[in-house]
């Protein structure tokens, strides 16, 4: 019989909590367990495996992040947006860092609701993309680009890569007006073309 008062919304809270405090890595059936006062075999009333809680985690995040993001960049384009797009991953993935990385667990792990959340993010940095006049297939390679350099320099900040004495700010704000520069450059140029190529 599952214990009176919990259900699957508290599982995933209480494994939340544990992911964002302590890492990811540190959430496990028996962590999960002790922080909700049950046995272990208990939590598999609400929840199949510890993969399908990780995915509920990815799940979370996702909606999360899709929010917060949708809010920041709303009614912004160019280089307003891509700053708003990625001033609130950063912010969140400070708040959230065990959600945050459960969204960078691989794909082929992912369940379905999981993958089409992670669409729907993927959108959202493409509708930033067309500001600059990308489309398509070029598009979908900055979209890549971008995720890349954010969780990049995201996931470096969380686990304390950045050991000099220079403002993190101030190197965010750098990456961004490079990605921008990037962006406005590449929009001026055809699809697989290097600005040296460029002919009169």
């Amino acid at each position: 019989m599952p214990r009176a008062g919990l259900d699957s919304t508290r599982v995933l809270d209480a494994a939340a909590r544990i992911a964002d405090a302590e890492g990811l890595a540190a959430l496990t059936v028996a962590r999960l367990a002790a922080e909700l006062k049950v046995k272990p075999p208990s939590l598999y009333n609400h929840v199949e495996s510890l993969d399908a809680l990780r995915d509920g985690l990815t799940r979370r995040g996702f909606r999360e992040l899709l929010d917060v993001s949708r809010d920041a960049a709303a009614g912004r384009s160019g280089y307003d947006a891509l700053n708003a797009l990625a001033y609130a991953q950063r912010a969140y993935a400070k708040q959230h860092p065990g959600l945050y990385a459960a969204m960078e667990l691989p794909v082929a792990q992912q369940s379905e609701n999981a993958k089409r959340l992670g669409g729907t993010y993927v959108n959202l940095i493409l509708a930033v993309l067309r500001g600059y006049g990308l489309e398509g297939e070029e598009a979908l390679h900055h979209v890549r680009v971008l995720r890349a350099a954010l969780r990049g320099f995201i996931s470096l900040e969380l686990g304390g890569g950045f050991g000099l004495p220079l403002g993190i700010d101030e190197s965010f704000d750098l990456l961004l007006r490079v990605l921008h520069l990037g962006l406005t450059d590449r929009a001026n140029h055809a699809p697989g073309e290097l600005p040296h190529e460029r002919t009169a």
